[in-house]
């Protein structure tokens, strides 16, 4: 079942938190792609000088920032990458939880072959690992990119769901990565991972 509006709907870290054992869903040329949410961080506007929108700074880039809860914020990053985020909390506070890395689970020809143009069978030991093990790595493997900026993750073919079949996991909190220039707030312990996942990017 998609996660619904309600769900996006809370505070931001406590959503972060949450997404962790869900499972991403991209339709692909009639295929279902599927990833478990193993590794998330929170981004929050009004306190977050690693935030797109810190201190209320509004440009068409970050419109989607300040979109409703449930929304995907997908954006470019070195002229060559995405990544893909999930609004939280309410219309205009610019929050939202950046999904860092996947377990892969179905559709994992596909995803190979979008990632290494070749089927999974033929990977490395060292490319099995590196499939979904990093924000811009999953949009690959996922087929996310700036065309699913915007989109209603509760409808269409892009959308996270409930996994009721996950064991209990233990939740790690640590600093986010990437973020050398965000002052204070590379101190804060914003980003989420299930204890010893394999599909983690950064330990």
């Amino acid at each position: 079942m998609k996660l619904t509006r309600e769900f996006y709907a809370k505070e931001t870290l406590q959503v972060a938190k949450e997404l962790l054992g869900k499972i991403l869903v991209h339709k692909v040329n009639g295929e279902e792609l599927r990833g478990m949410i193993v590794e998330t961080e929170a981004y929050i506007g009004s306190i977050d000088k690693a935030c797109h929108a810190y201190g209320g700074k509004k440009t068409p880039r970050v419109e989607t920032l300040y979109g409703r809860p449930g929304i995907a914020y997908v954006y470019f990053i070195y002229g060559m990458y995405h990544c893909f985020n999930v609004i939280t909390k309410e219309e205009g506070y610019p929050e939202g939880v950046l999904i860092r890395a996947l377990q892969p689970i179905q559709g994992l020809d596909e995803m190979s072959n979008l990632r290494y143009k070749k089927d999974y069978n033929e990977l490395t030991k060292s490319q099995i690992k590196n499939l979904t093990t990093g924000p811009s790595k999953l949009c690959i493997a996922m087929n996310i990119n700036k065309g699913n900026n915007n989109q209603d993750l509760c409808k269409g073919e892009l959308y996270i769901e409930d996994s009721k079949d996950i064991e209990k996991i233990i939740i790690i909190e640590a600093k986010r990565v990437g973020i050398d220039y965000a002052e204070e707030a590379t101190d804060f312990l914003w980003r989420f991972y299930i204890k010893n996942n394999n599909w983690v990017s950064v330990k």
